[in-house]
């Protein structure tokens, strides 16, 4: 059994990891208000939409989630010539997805709507079409395949059953290439047709995908589990078989007799929207820097364990897990929900908590060296509502602001401590000299600072009392400031 994390690695290296991602890319739509009354005409709730947002979906995911690890990532799939497909090549644009999609005029964009009530999934909507790819189509598709997996040093094949696997071909044209190449390919597989996926380096199936495939009810007992894997590993003749089982954590099997059982990392379960597409994801980074199997799995857990807390499809980022890496989060320990997250994160939580009815309280500043008299400002803006998200200037931030010798700590160490505190329930990384633009995103209903500001000195008060927001000044305790403990330190060193 692997129980420890895989720290010291260092995530630059994924920088330099180049992902081609291919597969079923789509919209996921969610639809965020409140039920106050049940229909007349039918007996199902009426929702009072109050907020939409988008995000990435299928292959699309899987791109959010290697663009937010820092890996560089192309994308080949297949749109419709529809305001839907349009909108997700600017969303991949906004990551810095390679975008390599293509158009077929007789589709439409698979689009998945969710709708959001009192933070539960009351509905979704699925718009597709999922006919097999016609010969030209497909032929396309492998000649792009072609000419980009050449830069590349993984391959992930997200298959959603929305067609292009279904083609005849397809796939295996694919792994034999990468084969050919010496270039891992990887499978999120769909269905109960692994034909099509012989001969790939690795195929992730959660329990359930399994026993589809098998048969056997391969979640009754672990032996039975392990048995079933080994057994479909060698008649798909894969190097490799992860099987991805929620809180009981993964099974990797592979040529040696012995499976590695790697434990689910202990935190509060909120949504496992995506959590396989993150799987995949951090597996493909870790192969691509450089990781043996066993550690790129184990990475991929751990990133998992992260995007699990977070409401609904939402990618991990490099900041994300190279917090969770540093906490050595270990096997058997009870850790809250991930709170410290990126800019998107925070916006579809926030609008979780107001549809929700609950009030947002925004605070910030760099935390660098946490003292009582910031632990008593972050309790107090607590008390002013039922929500509190705390900017935290990054690193590059804090040190044009207070000089080169500044920070004293790591963001990623400011953000877990921060993290810790039970009156904080979200922290996010700005880079910018002032929190506007997080405040203007996150549109909180609560201002907090320090009394030592004037309220025109406090940044994001016009905007916040623009939508009928208010700015609260509180007192702060006397006595404590970074700097003099800093400077006290350094004296009694002299």
């Amino acid at each position: 059994t692997s129980k420890e994390v895989i720290m010291p690695f260092n995530l630059d290296l994924l920088a330099q990891a180049k992902v081609l991602v291919m597969g079923d890319i789509m919209l996921d739509s969610y639809l965020w208000g409140d039920v106050g009354r049940i229909s007349p005409e039918a007996p199902v709730p009426v929702v009072r939409v109050k907020e939409k947002s988008l995000v990435l979906g299928g292959a699309g995911n899987v791109a959010a989630n290697l663009a937010g690890l820092g890996c560089p990532v192309a994308v080949i799939g297949v749109l419709g010539p529809d305001e839907a497909g349009e909108r997700l090549k600017t969303m991949l644009d906004e990551k810095g997805v390679q975008n390599l999609l293509l158009t077929d005029t007789s589709r439409i964009t698979t689009t998945k709507t969710r709708v959001m009530a009192q933070r539960q999934q009351l509905l979704r909507l699925d718009e597709e079409f999922s006919e097999v790819f016609p010969g030209d189509l497909q032929t396309q598709l492998e000649n792009l395949f072609e000419k980009e997996v050449r830069n590349c040093k993984a391959v992930v094949l997200s298959d959603y059953g929305k067609g292009m696997f279904q083609t005849p071909g397809m796939c295996q044209n694919i792994i034999k290439l990468c084969r050919k190449l010496n270039i891992p390919v990887l499978v999120d597989p769909k269905g109960d047709n692994w034909k099509r996926y012989k001969g790939a380096t690795c195929i992730t199936p959660n329990t359930a995908e399994l026993e589809l495939v098998t048969g056997a009810l391969a979640c009754e007992g672990e032996k039975t589990m392990v048995s079933s894997a080994r057994s479909v590993r060698k008649r798909f003749d894969l190097d490799w078989l992860l099987v991805t089982r929620g809180h009981k954590g993964m099974c990797l099997v592979g040529q040696d007799e012995k499976p590695v059982m790697i434990s689910a990392r202990a935190r509060e379960v909120f949504d496992v929207s995506g959590a396989g597409d993150t799987v995949i994801a951090g597996l493909a980074a870790g192969l691509a820097a450089g990781l043996p199997f066993v550690k790129a799995t184990e990475l991929s857990n751990t990133a998992a364990g992260v995007v699990v807390g977070k409401l609904g499809t939402q990618p991990i980022n490099k900041a994300e897990l190279n917090t969770c890496l540093r906490m050595n989060l270990s096997e058997g320990k009870k850790h809250g929900p991930f709170k410290l997250v990126n800019l998107d994160a925070a916006k579809i939580q926030v609008q979780a908590w107001r549809t929700s009815g609950e009030k947002v309280i925004f605070t910030n500043g760099c935390y660098d060296l946490l003292h009582p008299g910031h632990i008593d400002l972050l309790h107090q803006a607590r008390s002013l509502g039922d929500r509190l998200v705390v900017g935290l200037n990054t690193d590059a931030s804090v040190k044009r602001l207070k000089g080169e010798n500044r920070p004293i700590l790591f963001e990623q160490d400011r953000g877990a401590i921060l993290s810790a505190l039970g009156c904080v329930d979200l922290v996010v990384l700005f880079d910018e000299d002032t929190p506007l633009d997080l405040i203007k995103a996150l549109r909180p209903d609560i201002l907090v600072k320090g009394a030592d500001y004037s309220p025109e000195e406090v940044v994001g008060r016009k905007e916040v009392e623009s939508y009928g927001g208010k700015v609260t000044l509180v007192p702060l305790l006397e006595g404590y400031s970074t700097t003099g403990i800093t400077n006290k330190v350094l004296s009694v060193n002299k």
